[in-house]
């Protein structure tokens, strides 16, 4: 499992997915009145996103898929 979660993302990598966490939280935060289900959904992708970026991990290049950054 440890190098499962090994980093294997570089700098621009971890911003375009901090990037990514921070704007479905704010969509999170703005369709919670609405929608409580997609609140939560966009809040638990942008949780997970963050989580990729601190970690500099991500989790489609663990799974043998090239991404671009």
């Amino acid at each position: 499992m440890r190098r499962f979660l090994a980093p294997n993302i570089g700098s621009a990598g971890r911003i375009v997915r901090g990037l990514m966490g921070l704007a479905l939280l704010v969509g999170a935060a703005l369709s919670v009145q609405q929608f409580a289900w997609l609140a939560v959904l966009l809040a638990a992708a942008g949780v997970f996103g963050l989580f990729e970026a601190l970690r500099g991990w991500c989790l489609m290049r663990a799974c043998g898929i090239k991404t671009k950054l």
